[in-house]
């Protein structure tokens, strides 16, 4: 694929982010997708002809992969497990005020929607989740509960972001920070 193909294809998923977060698999209608991404329908079709199952699992697949580079990031810096937990929950508290609390998780909506109708969007959603969870887990080395306390950590950050979403502020993000800090020690 040239260039021009992969900056077409790069603004399909992009636009296809944009609006699964903000509306869920049902507010990312193929012809939303073409008019927020500008690109042709036959585009579409080239890049994606799987469909839209195609189109938003690879969303999904692409939006958590940008959110576990920045768990990296956080790992990187040495952080103990509560100060990467902590460092998760900020970055994603900050992403979801910047974006008018429309952007939570880029996962949890297209899981809630779709993951019991549709076997790929369960697959990219599953996936997903199990990226997190093992860096999650990595951080967590040497506890014997770590693969617990993974799935334990995550949970509270997915509620806690659902929470702070529904009532449109932190509130639910600090809280979950102070029981996490506690958790982790």
């Amino acid at each position: 694929m040239g260039q021009k193909g992969a900056e077409t294809r790069a603004r399909i998923l992009d636009a296809t982010q944009e609006l699964v977060e903000a509306g869920g698999y049902s507010g990312a209608g193929l012809n939303q997708v073409i008019a927020a991404s500008g690109a042709p329908r036959g585009s579409l079709y080239f890049h994606f002809p799987e469909g839209k199952d195609q189109l938003v699992g690879e969303s999904i697949r692409r939006a958590g992969q940008a959110i576990g580079a920045a768990f990296e990031d956080l790992a990187a810096s040495g952080a103990s497990a509560a100060e990467f937990a902590e460092g998760v929950l900020r970055h994603l508290g900050d992403r979801l005020e910047a974006s008018g609390w429309s952007k939570g998780c880029p996962v949890a909506t297209v899981a809630l929607e779709m993951a019991a109708v549709s076997d790929p969007l369960q697959q990219a959603c599953s996936e997903v989740y199990a990226s997190w969870e093992a860096a999650l887990r990595e951080r967590l080395a040497g506890r014997r509960d770590a693969d617990d306390l993974a799935v334990t950590v995550l949970a509270l950050i997915e509620g806690a972001l659902l929470l702070a979403k529904a009532h449109r502020s932190r509130e639910p993000l600090d809280r979950v920070t102070g029981q996490l800090a506690a958790l982790l020690r």
